[in-house]
């Protein structure tokens, strides 16, 4: 039996393998280095996050049956993640997440098999559409099928937040923006959501206000070094980044996705939102892994009050 107040994930699981060199990356060339594997997708980095910062958490995803489901069915467990309605996949395999960062711990390539994530259907949602209607808030990436988005776009009654993950992976949430409370997006995404370059703070706020005119209730939009910004249809805000020693930006994103999905579910304005979720990215910055065990609830919103916010009111 599920909380009274939960939240809802859909989206994918997969192993994590790293690499980053001790040396700036010399392309065509084998670089010593740090490799490590590692638990992560998007979908189970949101639910891991949402976890440590309290919350409680129904993750809807697909499992194979092989030895890295088994590790992260049992990390699941131990994170008190409710994946009792999770597909289980005969035969399939769990997706892999192969990427290079270069020294500085910035993401220079990779590549994402995720074909398992093609299972989370709408006829396994519809399947559990209690489940959904039910949370406070649910939380998706794109990952899964764009039909499955659209389904939840459609049918799911709880506000619907959304990572977009990738440019061509975004591209699934064109023709339902206006049917999603939130979405977050970097740079790329959001111009290819917003159909508009963004090369200055004049065309960044112009993308915001036409994604928010396609229906949005807020969107945000992470500019890296720079932080992020906030827009609803009273303000747009930003935040700078957090003055931190960079370890890895992988995870960042869902981390502050999944700090959104807390914000929101505990009542916060979108100003406290945007501190919430980039104070929570800074936790995933200054760490070797995707999700840093050092995040709690307490040490998010402490380190969220340093954070000065710009806002502007329309």
């Amino acid at each position: 039996m599920f909380a009274e107040n939960y939240a809802a994930v859909v989206g994918g699981i997969n192993i994590d393998i790293s690499g980053k060199p001790f040396l700036p990356m010399i392309p065509g060339d084998s670089n010593p280095g740090r490799i490590d594997v590692g638990l992560g997708g998007v979908g189970r980095n949101i639910a891991h996050v949402l976890s440590l910062l309290g919350s409680s958490v129904c993750f809807l995803t697909a499992f194979g049956e092989d030895a890295y489901a088994y590790r992260i069915e049992a990390s699941c467990a131990e994170l008190k993640i409710d994946i009792s309605e999770a597909l289980k996949v005969k035969g399939g395999s769990t997706p892999v997440y192969l990427y290079l960062n270069d020294a500085d711990g910035d993401m220079l390539m990779a590549v994402s098999d995720m074909e398992l994530c093609e299972s989370i259907s709408p006829d396994y949602l519809a399947c559990h559409a209690d489940i959904l209607s039910g949370a406070k808030a649910v939380a998706a990436d794109t990952n899964i099928p764009a039909e499955s988005l659209v389904w939840l776009a459609e049918n799911c009654e709880a506000p619907l937040f959304v990572d977009a993950v990738s440019v061509k992976k975004a591209v699934k949430l064109k023709n339902i923006l206006g049917r999603l409370h939130t979405v977050k997006a970097n740079i790329i995404e959001a111009e290819l959501l917003s159909g508009l370059e963004i090369k200055d703070r004049v065309s960044l706020e112009a993308a915001a206000r036409a994604l928010l005119g396609k229906g949005l209730e807020r969107i945000f939009i992470t500019l890296g070094k720079s932080g992020a910004l906030a827009a609803d249809s009273r303000e747009i805000i930003y935040a700078p980044a957090f003055p931190v020693d960079v370890k890895s930006t992988t995870g960042a994103g869902d981390a502050f996705t999944a700090s959104l999905v807390y914000s929101y579910m505990a009542g916060a304005d979108l100003d406290e939102s945007l501190r919430f979720a980039s104070a929570a990215a800074s936790f995933a910055v200054e760490c070797e892994d995707t999700v840093s065990n050092a995040v709690t609830a307490g040490a998010v919103l402490e380190r969220a009050k340093l954070c000065r916010t710009e806002r502007f009111r329309f």
